[in-house]
């Protein structure tokens, strides 16, 4: 992954904030490099981290998929189509038209790296724009460590590109030993 940044997606209301989001949903933005990663791996990842039979508890909570042109609406019909059979049940995520994103409130961002004290202290040094720092590649990637993505033997490939010290590897190592990375 490129960059993540977490927002809201598929209303009409202008503006949207966590407390006031109108008609949409909360939603994740990925900026990804295909020569990495195709929108179809995309597509799986995203089926299999969430229960896609599950009925939505409310607009804001929906599951969802845009799309952003006609050949991304066939992949993601085709995937969710497989889904489907896979679980032998009813889909009830939503693939609809990307209509435009709103970037959620700043304490949303990168939550669990700048609950990682530690290692944000360092970002916080390396990035006086806070822009920057969402927009970051290392603190997207980091991130995502820190929720339980990706392995650790990519995590150690990689660890040095992030710029942060050798003291903030160890604690990013320990943080993502204890939530059961390591496979």
């Amino acid at each position: 992954m490129v960059r993540t940044r977490v927002g809201y997606a598929g209303g009409e209301k202008k503006n949207p904030t966590y407390h006031d989001l109108g008609d949409h949903t909360e939603t994740i933005q990925l900026d990804y490099d295909p020569r990495k990663i195709s929108y179809e791996q995309l597509l799986d990842i995203f089926w299999q981290s969430h229960n896609p039979s599950a009925q939505a508890i409310s607009i804001q909570y929906k599951h969802v998929v845009f799309y952003h042109n006609d050949e991304q609406k066939e992949l993601a019909v085709r995937s969710r189509d497989r889904a489907a059979k896979n679980l032998g049940s009813e889909i009830q995520t939503e693939i609809l038209p990307y209509t435009g994103f709103y970037r959620a409130e700043d304490y949303h961002q990168k939550y669990k790296l700048r609950h990682a004290h530690d290692i944000m202290a360092e970002f916080d040094k390396m990035y006086t724009d806070y822009d920057d720092f969402v927009d970051s590649t290392a603190a997207t990637r980091i991130n995502g460590y820190l929720y339980g993505f990706g392995t650790m033997e990519n995590l150690q490939a990689e660890v040095d590109s992030f710029g942060i010290s050798g003291e903030a590897k160890e604690k990013l190592f320990a943080l993502v030993n204890r939530r059961g990375l390591g496979v």
